[in-house]
């Protein structure tokens, strides 16, 4: 999965640790001159899984959603240029005020 399929949840799961059920973006994008496309599909992305949550179809996809925490992470295989966190730092505050909770990180990936 990725974020040009809007529709689809990439992975999710349950974090070991704390817990929360992990709904996981996997963004493999390079960030070279197509920034705004890039933005454009990861707000796409993101709407799609606050929707999933919303609406309650996660309970219904994953019952083990069910009185857990939620977290929507985006996981990026490049390091995001300034816009991009810019832009996750308002999503932030917007998906938390949804009761959700939201982080991003780089994958690394072993050698």
């Amino acid at each position: 999965m990725s974020i040009e399929q809007i529709g689809e949840i990439d992975a999710i799961g349950i974090n070991n640790l704390t817990g929360n059920v992990v709904l996981t973006i996997i963004d493999h994008f390079e960030w070279i001159n197509n920034d705004s496309e890039h933005l454009n599909l990861l707000q796409e992305k993101l709407n799609s899984y606050l929707k999933f949550v919303e609406s309650g179809e996660i309970f219904e996809a994953y019952p083990n959603a069910k009185n857990r925490v939620i977290t929507i992470e985006v996981v990026y295989k490049y390091q995001p240029v300034e816009k991009a966190f810019i832009f996750y730092n308002q999503v932030e505050s917007i998906i938390e005020n949804a009761g959700i909770k939201f982080s991003h990180r780089l994958l690394l990936e072993p050698n």
